[in-house]
């Protein structure tokens, strides 16, 4: 990480329930040390539009479930040092990836959701970002640099590989974490 100034740190929320952002929040007082090391530059938190470039570290909870999350993800693949999957959303594809069992599962998600379970003006909406085939997890979009798994991952998984990859260190995950 630059010695001159603070580590830029970036999260990022694509299809997923936002409980990985919870998760992080769940660091309580550990959060005050974390902030005093980094500079948050994008986020939920963050009122930012555009995706900053030189990000050291970028968190990305969630799976990539539309066209337009694609793009950005790859947009932020570019301006990101290290990108972290953080969730089994974003590790595996978890929830959001149910879909991808249903045959036609973007028309089929879209009709069930707006037509069949709509009483007042059944249509699919025009305005929304265009369904990806299939939902996938970061590395089979982008190549992924480390794996922080867990529905949600615990609060200390995240802190510990956020405080190794500040110390210049590789975080080893074996044995810290599990799936589901």
């Amino acid at each position: 990480m630059p010695s001159n100034s603070k580590p830029k740190l970036a999260t990022l929320w694509l299809s997923g329930c936002s409980g990985c952002h919870m998760s992080l929040l769940d660091n309580d007082e550990a959060l005050l040390d974390l902030a005093k090391n980094i500079q948050l530059v994008y986020g939920p938190l963050v009122d930012t539009k555009a995706f900053p470039e030189n990000v050291d570290i970028t968190l990305i909870e969630g799976a990539v479930a539309n066209y337009e999350q694609a793009a950005f993800l790859k947009e932020v693949r570019k301006h990101s040092k290290i990108l972290i999957a953080l969730g089994d959303c974003a590790v595996t594809g978890n929830v959001p990836a149910l879909r991808n069992t249903i045959k036609d599962s973007a028309n089929a998600v879209l009709q069930r959701a707006f037509v069949e379970n709509s009483d007042k003006q059944p249509l699919i909406p025009t305005d929304v970002p265009k369904l990806l085939r299939k939902v996938y997890p970061l590395h089979e979009v982008v190549k992924v640099d480390h794996y922080i798994p867990g529905c949600p991952p615990p609060a200390g998984n995240i802190a510990y590989v956020l405080t190794e990859l500040l110390a210049g260190k590789i975080p080893i995950m074996e044995n810290k974490s599990k799936y589901g």
